[in-house]
């Protein structure tokens, strides 16, 4: 079936974020590593594209009049592959063979072996210039279908963002949409004796005014409230002429209380006890 005809609701989305979350959990422990921080500010804004917004269909993974979405901050993969699992892409049981030598599910998204994945990605920036690609590819064809393309904040501090961003506003491509996740937490780049002293990549409204000085449409919304989510992609649709930036504002380790706002949940394994507590407050009961 394609996304329109399912109807999902505001909170059947809320709650295909919280199963993410524990999902994502429960496979960087099992494989022994990955990021948990960026995926968890993410799972809101991706539970709507899945499940709201974006026409896909999870039995016809290269459908070519599917909408696209390109995951640009690529170390975040178990957070779109987890979407993917819950949308129907592939077996929720898969994701617990995460990071494995032979998985189709890598540290970084593989189009090439991977359904429902649109655009590699992983070095900074190079999703979103391959995102820039499609969309530029999709109107030569004459396709109508938006690419969705998510970015992190501490991403857009790499040039090769701001070259894409001057190229998408030259040519007048609405028909991408990014989405910058600004959680504001960054794994690197601090100041002072300690690492404890982070640097924030952009403050409140200096990424906005960025995105908007290279001439793109710029919105802002709450990232983890999902009405809100919702009504802003509708906006960023009907604008036409410009490309669209829609600056997120989250917390970074959203949803687990030792993890919000801690640059050490970037990537980190979790401890028997820490997982427990997790588990506990994602509304598992603490059960692996």
């Amino acid at each position: 079936m394609t996304q329109a005809t399912m109807t999902y609701t505001p909170e059947d989305m809320a709650e295909y974020a919280r199963q993410a979350r524990v999902r994502i959990l429960e496979a960087v422990k099992h494989a022994g590593g990955g990021h948990v921080g960026g995926p968890y500010s993410a799972a809101e804004m991706l539970a709507a594209l899945y499940f709201g917004v974006m026409n896909v269909r999870p039995e016809e993974p290269e459908w070519p009049d599917r909408d696209r979405f390109v995951l640009s901050k690529g170390h975040s993969s178990i957070a779109l592959y987890t979407m993917l699992a819950l949308r129907g892409f592939f077996p929720v049981e898969e994701l617990l063979t995460f990071d494995a030598i032979d998985s189709r599910l890598q540290g970084h998204p593989d189009m090439t072996v991977t359904p429902g994945i649109d655009m590699s990605s992983g070095s900074l920036g190079l999703g979103f210039a391959g995102a820039l690609g499609i969309a530029l590819g999709g109107r030569a064809a004459g396709r109508d279908f938006t690419t969705y393309v998510m970015l992190g904040d501490g991403e857009c501090n790499e040039g090769v963002v701001w070259e894409g961003a001057h190229v998408a506003a030259r040519y007048k491509l609405d028909n991408i949409i990014a989405i910058i996740d600004h959680n504001k937490l960054q794994q690197f780049g601090w100041t002072g004796s300690s690492v404890e002293e982070r640097i924030t990549p952009y403050t409140e409204s200096q990424l906005a005014d960025r995105w908007r000085a290279f001439g793109w449409h710029t919105m802002e919304m709450d990232g983890h409230n999902i009405p809100e989510i919702l009504s802003t992609l509708a906006a960023a649709k009907e604008v036409s002429g410009v490309p669209v930036a829609i600056v997120a504002h989250t917390v970074k380790g959203k949803g687990v209380s030792y993890m919000e706002g801690n640059y050490k949940w970037h990537s980190k394994v979790p401890t028997d006890e820490e997982f427990a507590q997790a588990m506990e407050e994602l509304g598992e009961g603490g059960a692996e």
